[in-house]
């Protein structure tokens, strides 16, 4: 790491990790060890705030975005922010679009800082730097860390002729932490002035800054807050709210559950809110927090078993130590969840995202908010073999996304293209091959 140019606080961290690993740590936490959170202060129990106490909020608070990822689920080779999303607009656009409104209505200063990886940073400052106006008195980015994948076998670092790249991973969003300390960007932001990090994925435009639970949060003096929804069949998967036994909150991820554990972690009753990985950090507190424990925070660390090439599974079986930027949760005394609508949750992760997201179902404000338009989302399940890549879903969708707004659930089945204006009510499912025609109502099998 330090050969490849890595900063002592980042080699500290990875080290910090390894060392636990090495002692014989798996990386899980065990139903018996947390129990259930029964509940969580709603956001729409929030005060509203008054004028001035936004303004002063607002002036020390910092909107920042997770960029670092490719796309390269849906067969992208660039920022996946820079992704065409709604009207003709990127992810990037929309973001961009959200902060400039905010300084225009508040006079705020209002930052935008992407914390990058190296694959994304050169297109995506290139695209921000098309936005007049969008620079502050910070840097617009900072880069995160990697670390060597580790051999399964012998726990030293791989090696991988056939492609060195790939000797290297993204330790996990953790990494926001020693990132944010590594690049000077911690101490910029403090010498400046601001107080509040806003930190959500650059592919959920759902997450905005809100000035609501900005003033809560400062007049609580909350030094760490994960907003968190309420789950559905859709999200037992995700990463779960629990409370350690005789202790504070802590976020489960499905990779830190033992095989036993998995049917309680997927019960959603039993487990009711979801991490939707949108967290409000007091950067003051986070300085002290980190001084508190040597540099290096203590995050749940998470034990993720692949393969040297993950499109190869015969070669060599490594270990890629990964944190949660979330489980902070667990280490800032004081810390909070909140209990959000899921209309702040909107990210895009596959192509049914995306047809979701550039449908109907959701419209873009004048300010660049991303809003639900019916009270649920609607469900979208689009073959994979002919849709998972966004080339192969662009061109069966070229006449635009249907509407959906009137949807509950659209199932496609097999090679299916759309024409223009096509309406699916209620649900509907489409078996291909064929061509669905313009302006034809979808409202059952078909």
């Amino acid at each position: 790491m330090r050969a490849d140019g890595a900063q002592p606080v980042a080699v500290d961290t990875f080290r910090h990790y390894y060392e636990r690993l090495e002692a014989g740590e798996a990386g899980l936490l065990r139903e018996d060890e947390i129990e259930p959170v029964a509940d969580a202060p709603a956001f729409e129990d929030l005060d509203e705030p008054s004028d001035d106490e936004v303004r002063t909020a607002l002036d020390e608070a910092v909107v920042l975005k997770l960029n670092g990822g490719l796309g390269t689920g849906m067969g992208m080779t660039k920022a996946k922010s820079l992704l065409e999303v709604k009207d003709g607009r990127t992810f990037l656009d929309v973001i961009v679009g959200q902060v400039l409104a905010m300084r225009e209505s508040t006079g705020a200063r209002v930052p935008l800082v992407l914390m990058n990886s190296f694959a994304t940073r050169e297109d995506s400052l290139a695209a921000l730097r098309c936005h007049e106006g969008i620079e502050a008195d910070v840097p617009l980015d900072f880069v995160q860390n990697r670390v060597p994948k580790i051999r399964a076998d012998d726990l030293m670092p791989v090696e991988w002729p056939a492609n060195p790249e790939q000797e290297w991973a993204p330790p996990g969003h953790g990494d926001l932490y020693p990132a944010l300390v590594a690049s000077g960007m911690l101490d910029a932001l403090l010498d400046r002035g601001y107080r509040y990090a806003f930190v959500s994925n650059s592919d959920n435009l759902g997450a905005t800054l809100d000035p609501r639970i900005l003033t809560w949060l400062a007049r609580e003096d909350v030094p760490f807050l994960m907003e968190v929804a309420v789950r559905s069949e859709q999200d037992r998967k995700g990463g779960h709210l629990a409370r350690r036994r005789g202790g504070g909150l802590v976020l489960r991820e499905i990779a830190q559950t033992a095989d036993e554990d998995v049917p309680a972690f997927q019960d959603i009753d039993r487990h009711r809110f979801f991490n939707t990985n949108t967290m409000w950090v007091d950067l003051r507190a986070l300085k002290v927090t980190l001084s508190e424990h040597g540099g290096v925070l203590p995050l749940p660390m998470i034990v993720n078993r692949k393969t040297v090439d993950p499109a190869d599974k015969s070669s060599p079986k490594v270990i890629q130590l990964e944190s949660a930027m979330a489980a902070a949760i667990d280490v800032f005394e004081g810390a909070q969840a909140l209990k959000v609508p899921k209309s702040r949750f909107a990210p895009v992760k596959t192509t049914d995202d995306l047809l979701l997201v550039r449908s109907d179902a959701y419209a873009l404000t004048g300010e660049g908010h991303l809003e639900l338009v019916p009270r649920m989302p609607p469900l979208v399940e689009l073959d994979p073999e002919f849709f998972k890549l966004i080339d192969a879903f662009d061109a069966r969708f070229a006449a635009g996304p249907p509407s959906l707004v009137g949807a509950r659930h659209l199932r496609v089945e097999g090679d299916v293209s759309f024409g223009a204006g096509v309406v699916v009510k209620g649900e509907a499912v489409v078996k291909g091959p064929r061509r669905v025609g313009d302006g034809e109502v979808l409202d059952g099998s078909s």
